[in-house]
């Protein structure tokens, strides 16, 4: 018996589908950030210093980033709804090996791999590119990036809850199940599209995606804005972790549970998605970039303020977020209209250097706050986010020429 398969163009995308796709984003991407509001408590379990303790926010993300340049873009030209389901089964595997490491390296060899699988949020979303209508497409993927955002910001919310009554090892073990649930739901409820470069070898599709990145300025100009947008996003939240802990004579000393609870802060971010996506849509693309590059740069001095007043900092998140998001989503909106057929490479190429950013962003949060705590943390991303609005006001002029 074989299986027929639909091409993208052709194939129906129900609203359950983009339900299914959203979940499966924000449940992979999650993966990556269980740990981060725990930093301080799985320190001292394994008796490692601050520094060493942020290296697992970094060994998430390289493993990301490997898993961006290696496996996404087999999107192209393998059948995603088997591969998607595949990529979440090994989460399953490397989330369990976590949740019993007895010592550091083997968590930080474990947390890596499970960057590498939590790549498959990174292929549910040029898969609803590619299904949806032209005309609703920034949409779509709006709402299929709420759902990784969200998915990114509750997991703190989850983990704190967890780890309160359970410890760090009792989230990751909650992971692995949503993990093995998305495999089969995916697996079941997505439709079965054809590849869109069936004929082409997996060198081959490497090899192009130096070749888009050449081709496309667009594209160039935007990964340049990811990487300094997830720098800034990665920096605050790992330094967060420390803030809101108590570390260096910081004035907050929440437990597990009430850190947690500050991802509901970021949730408005995620719940802009769409918004900028329609206005996307509409040809507002160059307005919406501009006028999220204002608000992140307005959100470091709220910020910085709020490192002593925990309304100020609450309501600090929420505009910092909605900025990071609202830019993340225009970039993605940028790119994935530049090759159609070759979503998967595109999204590879920005999502590389995108978490190349959150790799920077995360390593000099953790050594910025154990020299002075939080007020260089947003010292350093206000200067990141100067030189984007910078860059963007010189590409942008370029585009019009």
């Amino acid at each position: 018996m074989t299986t027929t398969l639909a091409p993208a163009a052709t194939a129906k995308l129900t609203r359950l589908t983009v339900l299914v796709f959203a979940l499966t984003a924000g449940s992979s991407a999650a993966c990556n950030y269980y740990l981060q509001p725990l930093l301080q408590q799985v320190a001292d379990d394994l008796g490692i210093s601050t520094v060493a303790a942020s290296l697992l926010v970094s060994a998430a993300q390289v493993g990301y980033l490997s898993g961006l340049a290696l496996l996404v873009p087999l999107g192209d030209f393998l059948n995603r709804r088997r591969m998607v389901p595949a990529l979440l089964a090994t989460s399953v595997a490397a989330l369990l090996i976590s949740a019993v490491a007895p010592n550091f390296p083997i968590l930080l060899i474990a947390v890596f791999a499970t960057g590498i699988t939590a790549s498959a949020a990174q292929v549910v979303v040029p898969w609803a590119s590619a299904l949806a209508d032209p005309e609703r497409r920034g949409e779509i993927v709006g709402t299929v990036m709420s759902g990784l955002l969200l998915g990114i910001l509750l997991s703190r919310v989850l983990s704190g809850a967890i780890a309160q009554f359970g410890g760090w090892r009792a989230v990751l073990l909650v992971a692995a199940g949503i993990q093995l649930l998305m495999a089969v739901s995916v697996y079941l409820l997505a439709p079965n599209t054809a590849p869109t470069a069936p004929k082409e070898r997996y060198s081959q599709v490497l090899a192009s995606i130096p070749a888009l990145i050449r081709t496309h300025a667009v594209l160039r100009h935007r990964m340049a804005f990811g990487f300094i947008g997830m720098a800034c996003f990665s920096a605050v939240w790992t330094g967060l972790a420390f803030l809101l802990a108590g570390a260096h004579s910081s004035p907050f000393h929440y437990p597990e549970f009430v850190i947690g609870l500050f991802g509901f802060a970021g949730v408005a971010g995620a719940l802009g998605a769409p918004v900028v996506g329609r206005l996307a849509d509409r040809g507002y693309l160059r307005l919406v970039t501009t006028l999220m590059w204002a608000v992140l740069l307005v959100s470091w001095g709220l910020l910085a303020w709020g490192g002593h007043q925990v309304v100020v900092l609450i309501v600090a998140l929420v505009v910092f977020d909605f900025g990071i998001q609202g830019i993340h989503l225009s970039n993605q909106s940028a790119i994935y209209v530049l090759a159609p057929q070759a979503r998967s490479r595109l999204t590879t190429a920005y999502m590389v250097t995108y978490f190349l950013g959150g790799v920077t962003g995360s390593v000099s949060a953790g050594v910025a706050y154990q020299a002075g705590g939080w007020l260089p943390v947003c010292e350093m991303g206000f200067a990141a986010t100067i030189l984007g609005a910078a860059l963007w006001a010189v590409f942008s002029r370029y585009g019009r020429r």
